[in-house]
């Protein structure tokens, strides 16, 4: 059963949209990130003035959803779904001149924690924790999403982040720079809806602007080589296609340690 994305607009000017997939904690597949994309390009031209990304069921997101994948078809379903839905959601938000904010009122995970930090606002709910798995799966991360934990956390944190694959509080990601604020319990629908009324109420030309300039310095910051481009988007394909991938999923399902092969 595929999952959804509930859209509200719970004050004048503010689009709030929700991960809803309660069975696999919120995890993301194409119905979500293709909803994803397609109302974040939406508010562009029709007046909305803040975006609020959400979750439902107490959780935001436990990243891809390839976990129930069949193994004959692994390599093929599981890469198209992150080189494209997944890349659209994130190509929309990077793009677009509203302001975004990601309310976190649960786990935040792999794919979940890359698309909260593409907004330009993240808190999150006390006790939760944020987490990026690869190094469990025998995933090779993308270089586009490597290069934004650089920008927010830096690279030592980034190290540390995905190559031990632990997971960290919300306090500890404050600290890193990986969230902005920390919220109770109770507390996280209304800080967030209170920065998007103050999204709204400040000069929509001046924030509209001001993203346009960071989207352009953080762009002249990102080029590489042609051939070094190729080099690592063939690398992480590659990924897709090895024993490894499917035994660390299989095994992270089984909730066991993954028998590595090296291949």
């Amino acid at each position: 059963m595929a999952g959804e994305l509930l859209i509200d607009e719970p004050q004048d000017g503010v689009r709030r949209l929700t991960i809803s997939n309660p069975a696999k904690r919120n995890a993301l597949d194409h119905a979500i990130l293709d909803g994803i994309a397609d109302a974040v390009r939406a508010a562009d031209g029709d007046g909305t003035r803040a975006l609020v990304l959400t979750g439902a069921n107490g959780m935001f997101s436990s990243g891809y959803d390839i976990g129930d994948i069949p193994e004959d078809v692994f390599a093929a379903e599981a890469e198209k779904l992150v080189a494209h839905p997944f890349t659209s959601a994130i190509d929309a938000l990077d793009a677009t001149d509203v302001p975004t904010i990601a309310a976190m009122p649960g786990h935040t995970i792999g794919g979940g924690l890359e698309l909260a930090l593409a907004c330009d606002l993240r808190v999150a709910r006390d006790g939760i924790k944020l987490g990026m798995p690869p190094a469990k799966l025998g995933l090779v991360y993308s270089h586009t999403g490597l290069r934004r934990f650089l920008h927010a956390i830096g690279e030592p944190r980034t190290r540390q982040l995905f190559l031990l694959g632990r997971n960290v509080s919300a306090r500890e990601a404050r600290e890193w720079g990986l969230i902005h604020e920390v919220a109770g319990a109770e507390d996280l629908d209304g800080f967030a809806l209170d920065w998007a009324a103050e999204l709204v109420a400040n000069a929509p030309l001046s924030v509209r602007g001001n993203k346009r300039v960071l989207r352009a310095l953080l762009a002249a910051e990102a080029q590489l080589h042609p051939e070094v481009e190729a080099e690592l988007i063939a690398l992480r394909k590659a990924c897709f296609a090895s024993d490894d991938l499917a035994e660390g999923v299989r095994a992270f399902a089984e909730k066991r340690p993954a028998r590595w092969q090296g291949r």
